[in-house]
């Protein structure tokens, strides 16, 4: 029963890795394509604005199509786009290679969640989804440090290479074994998924979603570049480090799918109090290895946390529409990325790349004060109902 949960699971894997292992390549790629590292975060940008544009309507028509085939036609698609970005001779190929797999990635994660939530129902949608969360905390804990550390060794075209054929591999495995009726799914016209977005609290939970991965993504982006420069850090070592970040995620996805299903609201301001401290205690702490470790270790635990939190949060918001909701936080999560990575790489230019971790906050405190208003705003707007 739970094969096919486990199976997209580790699709996910490849599929996130995909959007966020430029990250841990940004360095090495800026040098090779002879750009600053603000222009090559805006690749990042790229990816995540083409998914907030694009990811809700994807994902609403193609929630009408046969599932098996849809994703394994999405990871032969990311198997094309990460053999194009190895063979990039510039950075305006490279952007296309970004852009391709940009379009695939929504209709995925969203599809691939309502999926798990069918599967053991919608009681246990956070357990449900950790376990497909599982393979992103994954993307974290070894695809993006690993990606970091093979481009390191062999540069960065290999890793792209390597994830090439991983995609590649994970399609004949769904072919293989993942049967057509586990994914048949109950349709929900084209309009009806879009009358959701008439309530006022859905559209503050996705704006909450923005605020969220803005504030995440306007450090995590440059997080490679911090251990680089201020650290003082090689390529393996930066790739060690990610590692770790994502390691204690493993812990996060545990903690953000138990707390959510309890109450999805106040997972979210526990854990962006939680993450405040991480963010703004990196730079300080940049020089001691203890400092270093907690405030990473911090960062690490709750932003994996809400990864998770937020994409359940929206999930339980709309019932009546699951995938076209989470399409909404993918696309409210991937417009914070974008705008994180803009915003981060302004700091940067303007004040430093020490001060990008108070930037990053300035926004997470936001996130707080929105969620704690949506908390008083959903009982008013049930009495209305």
């Amino acid at each position: 029963m739970l094969l096919p949960v486990f199976l997209l699971s580790a699709a996910g894997f490849t599929v996130l890795t995909t959007e966020f292992i430029i990250v841990g390549l940004l360095p090495a790629i800026a040098r090779d394509l002879d750009v600053s590292i603000p222009q090559a975060g805006l690749l990042v940008t790229l990816f995540a604005f083409t998914v907030a544009l694009f990811g809700p309507f994807l994902t609403a028509y193609f929630a009408r199509f046969e599932r098996r085939k849809l994703f394994i036609s999405i990871l032969i698609l990311f198997g094309l786009a990460n053999t194009l970005a190895m063979m990039a001779p510039n950075i305006w190929v490279m952007a296309i290679a970004r852009l391709i797999p940009a379009l695939g990635l929504p209709v995925f994660w969203a599809l691939a969640s309502e999926t798990a939530v069918d599967i053991v129902g919608p009681d246990y949608a956070g357990r449900a989804i950790a376990k497909i969360g599982f393979g992103i905390v994954c993307a974290t804990v070894f695809g993006i440090p690993v990606g970091t550390l093979i481009s390191d060794a062999f540069g960065w075209r290999s890793a792209f290479g390597i994830l090439a054929v991983i995609a590649f591999a994970k399609a004949l495995l769904l072919f293989v074994y993942l049967p057509k009726t586990s994914l048949h799914q109950h349709q929900v016209s084209f309009r009806s998924q879009f009358r959701i977005l008439r309530s006022p609290l859905m559209l503050g939970h996705v704006l909450l979603s923005i605020l969220v991965f803005s504030g995440m993504f306007t450090a995590y982006t440059y997080l490679a570049d911090i251990l680089e420069r201020l650290a003082g850090f090689d390529g393996t070592v930066v790739g060690w480090c990610l590692m770790g970040f994502g390691a204690v995620g493993l812990i996060g996805n545990s903690l953000g799918g138990r707390a959510v299903d309890r109450h999805p609201l106040m997972a979210s301001v526990m854990f962006c109090a939680f993450m405040i401290p991480g963010m703004v205690a990196l730079v300080p702490n940049i020089n001691s290895s203890l400092g270093l470790a907690a405030a990473m270790g911090i960062w690490g635990v709750t932003q994996a946390a809400l990864f998770l939190v937020s994409h359940v949060r929206l999930m339980k918001a709309a019932p009546e529409a699951p995938a076209f909701a989470a399409s909404l936080n993918i696309a409210g999560a991937n417009l914070g990325i974008g705008l994180g990575a803009i915003i981060g790489g302004r700091v940067i230019d303007s004040a430093g790349l020490g001060f990008v971790g108070f930037a990053a906050a300035g926004f997470i405190l936001l996130s707080i004060f929105l969620a704690m208003v949506l908390m008083v705003l959903k009982p008013r707007e049930v009495c209305a109902a």
